[in-house]
């Protein structure tokens, strides 16, 4: 117990020792210059970690297309083909649509040849299935050779032929978009000062217009305009604000990027493209109802916004000054792994660089007499400079 206390009240100090070898001096000066670089390069110049960053942006979009288009010989506007109307950050243009008018509440037979049949068995299987356009009754139409339902009738039939609506490649998109940072206070908006509604989004030469050609949106994100104007699909419009703000808030602009969302599922043989139902209902004279019903193909739209900021502060830059005084102290630490592993003077260096002192010190008088270990430590001391000791390779 006394030796564990006797340790544990002990001080460690640092000894300087100089080790004139070149592999060690080389490997010393090029492990410090890299942390150096990284810290100037990749941290402070890159990362900017000497500023404060707010990443809780506080976003408001609002939308609108404009064209217009034909869709079974039927002339289309936006009312015809946007959906929902009110504008929202998710909208959809819709391409194409099976359509089938007036129907009413009946039974008539299933029109998907799934349900073929012969005889009422061959229906009763399909009583808890929710495939079809109706509740399944069990019952065989045999004129039809398909299973009955009671629904919506007649049943729609998706072996129609679709002709999608070319004109939605000319289609433009209007994307207005405000944003703040609240830790600064600093709102900004997606229309640069001189931006006008005749204008049409490019990247290079039109950055500040926040009109899109839906053609142009789909060939950034890399998809056929034929193709998804058949199937349907979802696409990104990503709005990015990566702000610095020690510079004129006036830099403080938008970033688009476009993409596939649902690109992991276009070539699915069970759910690929987009589309959906919707339908319009209408009161005939004796009050009966009927409807048109819709299953629409359509191009999904998807404002995604998302912003970081960032400005000088003293705190982050203190920190990360003083982590980088401290890590230039890591080139140390190998160099004494590989002197107290790897080289041949590996003892030497340890008897150099590690040294107990006892707090009993012996009378000066004696030492010099008897030629003690304390005259020999004076010696040492007089011929190397501030008292470090010289190693040589």
């Amino acid at each position: 117990m006394f030796g564990w206390v006797a340790g544990f009240f002990t001080y460690e100090t640092t000894k300087s020792v100089v080790v004139k070898s070149w592999s060690v001096g080389i490997i010393n000066r090029v492990a410090q210059l890299l942390i150096i670089i990284y810290f100037v390069g990749w941290v402070f110049i890159h990362e900017k970690a000497y500023q404060v960053r707010d990443t809780g942006i506080e976003s408001a979009v609002m939308t609108k297309v404009k064209g217009f288009g034909f869709l079974n010989d039927s002339l289309m506007d936006v009312a015809d083909y946007v959906m929902p109307t009110q504008g929202a950050s998710v909208f959809c243009i819709i391409t194409t649509m099976v359509v089938t008018d007036n129907q009413t509440q009946r039974t008539c037979p299933e029109s998907d040849k799934k349900f073929n049949c012969s005889t009422d068995h061959d229906c009763e299987k399909f009583l808890s299935s929710n495939l079809a356009s109706g509740k399944i009754t069990g019952k065989c139409i045999t004129e039809a050779n398909r299973c009955e339902i009671l629904g919506w009738c007649p049943a729609e039939d998706e072996s129609q032929r679709l002709i999608p609506m070319n004109e939605v490649e000319n289609f433009t998109i209007f994307i207005k978009n405000s944003i703040r940072f609240p830790l600064f206070n600093v709102t900004r908006g997606n229309m640069g000062a001189k931006s006008n509604l005749s204008c049409v989004y490019d990247p290079v030469k039109n950055s500040d217009c926040p009109i899109f050609r839906v053609v142009d949106v789909l060939k950034w994100a890399g998809e056929d305009i034929n193709n998804i104007s058949r199937n349907g699909g979802e696409i990104g419009i990503n709005i990015a604000w990566m702000c610095n703000l020690d510079q004129h808030v006036d830099n403080c602009k938008p970033k688009y990027t476009f993409t596939r969302l649902d690109s992991a599922f276009k070539d699915s043989p069970i759910t690929s493209g987009y589309n959906f139902r919707f339908a319009k209902y209408y009161k005939s004279e004796d009050g009966k109802d009927f409807r048109t019903l819709f299953k629409a193909f359509a191009i999904r739209f998807d404002i995604l916004v998302s912003g970081n900021a960032g400005k000088f502060h003293l705190i982050p830059t203190v920190i990360n000054v003083v982590a980088a005084c401290t890590s230039v102290g890591l080139a140390t630490v190998l160099c004494d792994i590989i002197l107290l592993n790897f080289l041949k003077g590996a003892k030497q260096y340890k008897a150099k660089k590690f040294e107990e002192v006892s707090d009993t010190v012996r009378s000066p008088s004696l030492d010099l007499h008897q030629g003690s270990q304390l005259t020999i430590k004076r010696e040492e001391k007089s011929s190397v400079d501030s008292g470090a000791y010289s190693i040589g390779h």
